[in-house]
């Protein structure tokens, strides 16, 4: 019996800029943890330059059926890379909705 294929999840953020609203849904990134976030640009056509993420901007992603929440602390540009460095990580109440 043939083994089914399975898909490697897709790893997302959604970033909430205060006084603008939404900014990004469902972006996504290479490399997400609850200290940083890495986007890596390497062979393809976005440059780390095109993406308008900010410090003090707030993300948060899903994992497993809860939302996770950090600001963005701050910002660097590494070659080809852009990596986000969180702060504040925290779980979010089960009825959260990022609006």
């Amino acid at each position: 019996m043939p083994q089914a294929m399975t898909q490697p999840s897709l790893r997302t953020i959604s970033v909430i800029r205060r006084g603008y609203g939404r900014r990004y849904t469902d972006l996504p990134v290479d490399e997400r943890t609850p200290q940083q976030i890495v986007i890596d640009c390497a062979g393809g056509y976005l440059k780390p330059t095109m993406f308008d993420l900010r410090a003090g901007d707030m993300v948060y992603w899903r994992e497993q059926e809860r939302y996770i929440g950090a600001q963005i602390a701050e910002v660097r540009i590494e070659g080809m890379r852009l990596v986000v460095v969180l702060r504040d990580a925290a779980l979010m109440p089960e009825d959260f909705f990022p609006y």
